[in-house]
């Protein structure tokens, strides 16, 4: 009887998000495709983005290939490392009832949902720090001018895919069509929340209206950390942004968000 007081006694939030933590991340490695898309596919496609820097007119912007790439590599990693793979690993866990069973124990729903997204969520900011160095190591991209903007960008984006994450989960069927289900989200942030493209090259309304995308805020909030060219306005503009549309979803999730099989 002591013996079963002291285990709940030393069971808190904290040490059951890192079992879940735990356990998540040995699925996760099994789970080759899910590593491949986690880990390769952020990796190369920014040589794609350094091609296409070729054409583009970023002197007139006041930007460099590097100040490209380089946020360009990040808003890959979220996309991919976060957002995309916790879709799938939301859905399959709900899918076989393992959600279902954690909510009969002592777990909150939050700390659910943490848990299983921590060693995602790590691998990501891993990954930032790794592209970022590589990057200003390869092409020659000084050091930030606002690292502070840089480092609030990457960690609000690493909230904001995580819970955007759980709400695509949310109108997710199975564990197949999680591979379709995160697309729009993906092709819409590559091509309009200044990943491939900055957003300083579109023209001014359409520019503006791409700004109020999910990861435009995260992509600014990094690039301007990184040029120092963001004034305290567009700064304060691209912060309130990005964590209203993190308010937004956290709402979504507690509200949409499904622990038990789609039928």
């Amino acid at each position: 009887m002591s013996d079963t007081l002291s285990a709940r006694a030393a069971s808190t939030p904290r040490t059951r998000m890192a079992a879940l933590a735990r356990a998540e991340l040995t699925l996760l490695g099994r789970s080759k495709g899910t590593l491949v898309a986690a880990l390769i596919v952020p990796v190369v496609l920014p040589v794609s983005v350094r091609s296409a820097t070729d054409s583009m007119d970023l002197a007139g912007a006041g930007l460099s290939a590097g100040t490209v790439v380089l946020p360009a590599a990040i808003g890959f990693s979220l996309l991919f490392a976060v957002y995309s793979a916790l879709v799938g690993v939301f859905v399959v866990r709900r899918e076989e009832l393992v959600l279902k069973r954690l909510r009969t124990g002592e777990p909150r729903d939050a700390e659910i949902l943490a848990g299983s997204a921590l060693p995602a969520v790590l691998t990501g900011l891993v990954q930032c720090v790794l592209l970022a160095v590589g990057c200003s190591v390869l092409l020659d991209v000084p050091a930030p001018a606002a690292p502070y903007l840089a480092v609030a960008g990457v960690l609000i984006g690493l909230v904001l895919c995580a819970a955007l994450a759980a709400v695509t989960a949310g109108f997710t069927r199975t564990g197949e069509s999680a591979q379709v289900t995160p697309m729009p989200l993906l092709v819409v942030s590559m091509i309009g929340s200044g990943v491939t493209v900055p957003l300083e090259l579109f023209p001014d309304p359409l520019g503006s209206v791409c700004r109020l995308l999910p990861l435009s805020p995260v992509i600014t909030l990094v690039r301007g950390g990184w040029t120092g060219d963001l004034s305290a306005y567009e700064a304060l503009g691209a912060l309130a942004t990005a964590l209203a549309w993190t308010g937004l979803a956290v709402f979504a999730v507690r509200r949409w968000f499904r622990w038990e099989p789609r039928r």
